[in-house]
């Protein structure tokens, strides 16, 4: 059984199932899966509530953060941050007055190269901040801070996206078909937050861009996502929908059924 290691299809013939979501994993995507599918009930992703404050314990001085301004940020890998993301990221600081972009700083190569792709499309480079590395507790503590996380495709955020909406931070995300691409999409599903799930780049700048001038709105948001939250950090329910999934696929093997998607 595969689950969680890889998002998308191993093409292995001994793999027999893949455990997903009805998000993640839609019917027309099934066709190119070698495995079978089952789909666990709300979303597929565990996330574990237990630590994680409800609101920041940080400052955004702490944080080298303007404490005024727009804070869009993306604590995403930075092999995730494909030219056409970034491409939309750069304008949006230029429309947005004393906006910042919050980032991981995983390595000073990636550091370096932004900041010069930053220039190069003409953005001052302090306008892109990098989280140092913290422990998990203070980092967790520091999400808050942002004003709305942008998500990055063709590859969402996974446990970052799960530690925003833990925060409370409104996410947005672009879903495209694979796998990879929709998990975001189906943690947002989970709480109730699908408003902030755009089909495409175009719709993901003009939302972004929305969003950052409507503060009203935007506080909607975040007040939905802490409000639902709670959906997506429900492990006893995915406990008993996982447990289930391996009975069921056990009762089959020990029937002599082959296996079969459910």
């Amino acid at each position: 059984v595969e689950y969680l290691g890889y998002p998308g299809t191993t093409g292995a013939a001994y793999i027999d199932y893949i455990l997903a979501d009805a998000y993640c994993l839609p019917p027309q995507q099934e066709a190119f899966y070698s495995e079978k599918i089952v789909r666990l009930p709300g979303c597929f992703f565990p996330a574990d509530s237990s630590g994680r404050p409800l609101s920041p314990t940080r400052t955004r001085r702490d944080e080298g953060l303007p404490e005024d301004g727009f804070v869009f940020c993306c604590f995403n890998s930075s092999h995730k941050i494909t030219p056409a993301v970034f491409d939309i990221w750069m304008p949006l600081l230029q429309a947005t007055a004393n906006s910042v972009l919050w980032l991981a700083a995983t390595n000073p190569v990636a550091r370096a190269n932004l900041w010069a792709e930053a220039v190069a499309r003409g953005v001052d480079p302090e306008r892109l901040i990098f989280a140092e590395r913290v422990d998990r507790t203070t980092h967790l503590g520091r999400i808050g801070l942002a004003d709305l996380f942008l998500d990055t495709l063709p590859y969402n955020a996974h446990a970052t996206c799960s530690d925003a909406l833990g925060a409370g931070l409104p996410l947005l995300s672009c879903s495209g078909q694979s796998f990879a691409a929709r998990i975001a999409g189906s943690m947002l599903s989970a709480v109730g937050a699908q408003d902030l799930i755009v089909a495409d780049l175009a719709a993901y700048e003009a939302l972004a861009l929305d969003l950052a001038r409507d503060r009203q709105r935007l506080v909607a948001l975040r007040g939905k996502v802490a409000a639902g939250r709670g959906a997506l950090f429900a492990m006893d329910r995915l406990t008993a929908a996982l447990e289930a999934a391996y009975e069921s696929m056990a009762e089959r093997r020990a029937k002599g059924q082959n296996s079969a998607s459910f």
